[in-house]
């Protein structure tokens, strides 16, 4: 099962939650709000794609932390990632051992099909 995880207030998260429903694509949407990622979710998703895809710079959350200002380590941002999950870069897709983080359609085309393949 595709699992997307975010937040439920975002933009890029009703996309491509209307771009699965368009596509036929069953999903579980995970919030980040009510349900947030455990320590070693958190840690897994690191090591998968790195906290450098896993960190929304640009978002308002960071801005408001002042952490652009600030020269953290990736123990201090993994942190910073923790406790503020609404950091995280959205959609997360979630599938067996892949992941996608952004809202790319081409992607999610991609990523479908290669599931679908090892199903």
């Amino acid at each position: 099962m595709l699992h997307i995880a975010g937040i439920k207030n975002c933009n890029k998260i009703r996309d491509t939650k209307k771009w699965m429903e368009e596509h036929d694509v069953e999903f579980e949407f995970i919030d980040l709000k009510k349900e947030p990622l455990s320590r070693d979710e958190l840690k897994e998703l690191e090591l998968k794609v790195g906290l450098d895809v896993l960190v929304n710079r640009r978002g308002r959350k960071w801005r408001d932390l002042g952490l652009a200002d600030k020269d953290l380590s990736n123990e201090e941002l993994f942190e910073q990632l923790l406790e503020h999950q609404t950091m995280i870069k959205r959609p997360v897709l979630l599938k067996e051992e892949s992941v996608l983080v952004g809202y790319d359609e081409e992607s999610f085309e991609a990523f479908i099909a290669e599931e679908e393949e090892t199903e």
